[in-house]
């Protein structure tokens, strides 16, 4: 097949999903028998060049700090993370395990006593959770091209680890899909369309912006902890097109009230494994949010507020358990 320009690619892309409203940046492609993520050259260098390894951390710039800070008038706080406990669901052999540890009584007359605990877990992937780019890859490469082997070591990654990412604060948005449906909880498969994302906004009267967390609430959320078995099986959120629709404005991060924040598995691209996984991590260098807790903020009619995320300091890290904070 002969090559194709990265605004061949979009256009390809915008007859294929029927869609208006793609931005400027490398995207997947429907490969004749199935789903292709776009070749090396189509994707990298990234907008941020060849050398960058903070994607659409670049956009994380004082003045947006300052914009989220505005935000803030009431100053009431929503904590969107989930307890990380025993009883979360998990996936594979990851795990969450925390063991008492009574260590001693000081000798001391004021019989200081003192207590700490021992915590077994995959800190980067469970609860809610941060990811960062080498937890993807297309092939044997993540974000901009860069080969995985290259930058491992038994310590960790030693370049893009999720130590880099640093402090988010920007305008976080909420996009209210269950709402539009009328519905607590989106079905086990639904799909957000671009379409969606459109009514959303304009029900809301909010816009995306370049810098924000775009943060979709599909109720998914309510079954932590309850239904642990049907929360991993399956799940609503966006679509390919969707992601693409987001990604073309520019965002810091997707997030959503699901394990992986696009729907799984993909109704579009049913021979694909999570592809907004490669889409956005992978492709564009835009972070993802997964298990958030948004029932709170959902039900608050909240739709701007200021995120706060602080991703843990875990050296050469895939990504990091977070306790993100909205703050209006």
């Amino acid at each position: 097949m002969k090559a194709m320009s990265r605004r061949g690619l979009f256009g390809a892309l915008g007859c294929l999903c029927g869609a208006a409203h793609l931005g400027l940046t490398a995207t997947p492609v429907q490969a004749q028998g199935g789903w292709s993520p776009p070749a090396s050259a189509q994707r990298c260098p990234s907008r941020w060049g060849a050398a960058d390894r903070r994607g659409s951390m670049n956009l994380m710039t004082p003045e947006r700090a300052k914009r989220a800070a505005s935000l803030i008038r009431t100053g009431t706080v929503i904590e969107l993370g989930q307890t990380l406990s025993q009883e979360m669901p998990f996936f594979g052999t990851r795990r969450f395990d925390v063991h008492l540890k009574q260590t001693f009584m000081n000798p001391q007359a004021n019989r200081r006593g003192s207590n700490e605990e021992m915590v077994l877990t995959e800190i980067g992937q469970v609860g809610t959770q941060l990811d960062m780019f080498p937890h993807q890859t297309i092939g044997d490469e993540t974000y901009n091209c860069v080969k995985v082997p290259s930058i491992m070591s038994r310590g960790g990654f030693t370049e893009m680890g999720v130590d880099t990412v640093g402090t988010i604060f920007t305008r976080g948005i909420l996009l209210d899909i269950a709402a539009l449906k009328g519905v607590p909880v989106l079905g086990d498969d639904y799909e957000i369309t671009v379409a969606d994302l459109e009514q959303a906004q304009a029900r809301q009267n909010i816009r995306i912006e370049e810098g924000d967390a775009v943060i979709f609430h599909t109720g998914w959320g309510t079954l932590w902890g309850r239904e642990n078995a049907r929360y991993v099986r399956s799940c609503p959120g966006i679509g390919v097109a969707a992601a693409e629709y987001v990604i073309a404005r520019n965002p810091i991060l997707m997030g959503a009230d699901n394990w992986p924040v696009e729907c799984a598995p993909s109704k579009t691209m049913p021979e694909a494994s999570l592809p907004v996984h490669q889409i956005a991590l992978v492709i564009n260098g835009v972070h993802l949010l997964e298990n958030m807790k948004l029932d709170q903020l959902a039900q608050q009619r909240q739709s701007e507020f200021a995120l706060m995320v602080q991703p843990l300091k875990v050296k050469g890290g895939s990504g990091s358990t977070v306790a993100p904070s909205a703050l209006f």
